[in-house]
């Protein structure tokens, strides 16, 4: 496994991949700033056990790929995700992405439908005005400002990392803060700023009310949700679900704004039910 690179316009695109080229094709689309390696590695290997050829990148303005210089959009953001595909020689893959994410999957399968198998939507919306009530509210700012303070070094980049996860993790697991403790010191040096941040919002806050779009996916879909997630509610999520024609809902007591462990091979296990589909074609 290396980080490989690609090109949309003059965004370049890192990528890496996971398992034999004989499997499913299937792309993890991280959320906001997060870089690539937010997918566990670990995690990343049960898909491929389960049948899967696994992509993970990182979305521009996030980890070792272009900071843009100007406001972009999700469309845009999606045009990254298949600029992957392009790169790969996949004609289409499977889609699980979340938080952004899932707004940037639910984007390309509706716009881009001939490149997508299926849709696994998680920790997300159809549309940002669904998230604010007032401990909403107070969570997005705390995570906000957390992004903001830049941090001295790789170790406070890690201790920062688990004040993030303490913020928005699960309430009914544990957390693994040793993992993202690391992760925070190991992507220090691409680490990016709080403009970042604020193109990556704006993105969203561009796209408005994406239903009706979503109306028209075709693609199997699975919406999953965490009943405890303080960014984005279960509503947010029954609502993807219900804009998706025959998407299935699938929420978890005590998860967060994250991916618990002890939670993964129930996911994969929905994950791979859902990619389970005659149109499966793994080749390019």
């Amino acid at each position: 496994m290396s980080v490989a690179f690609t090109c949309n316009g003059d965004i370049e695109i890192a990528y890496e991949t996971f398992g034999s080229a004989e499997g499913r094709p299937l792309l993890l689309i991280q959320g906001g700033l997060a870089p690539m390696s937010g997918w566990p590695e670990d995690f990343c290997a049960a898909l491929v056990a389960r049948g899967f050829h696994v992509a993970r990148f990182d979305n521009r303005d996030a980890g070792r790929s272009s900071r843009a210089t100007t406001r972009y959009t999700l469309a845009e953001m999606a045009t990254d995700g298949s600029a992957v595909l392009d790169a790969l020689g996949w004609s289409g893959a499977h889609l699980v992405g979340v938080s952004l994410g899932g707004m940037i999957a639910q984007v390309m399968a509706a716009r881009h439908a001939d490149r997508v198998l299926s849709l696994t939507s998680m920790s997300s919306a159809p549309d940002h005005f669904l998230r604010w009530d007032r401990r909403k509210i107070r969570t997005v700012i705390k995570f906000a400002m957390a992004h903001r303070r830049r941090p001295a070094g790789p170790h406070a980049a890690g201790e920062q990392m688990v004040r993030i996860l303490r913020v928005v993790g699960s309430t009914g697991y544990p957390h693994d803060e040793d993992w993202i403790r690391d992760l925070g010191r190991r992507t220090y040096a691409h680490r990016a700023d709080f403009a970042a941040f604020r193109r990556q919002a704006a993105a969203v806050f561009a796209s408005g009310d994406r239903r009706a779009e979503l109306s028209r996916v075709q693609a199997p879909a699975l919406v999953i949700t965490g009943e405890a997630d303080s960014l984005q509610s279960v509503r947010a999520g029954q609502a993807t679900a219900d804009a998706i024609p025959g998407a299935r809902f699938v929420t978890y007591a005590g998860m967060g704004h994250d991916l618990p462990r002890q939670l993964w091979p129930a996911i994969i296990d929905e994950i791979h039910a859902i990619n389970t589909t005659p149109t499966d074609d793994p080749q390019p």
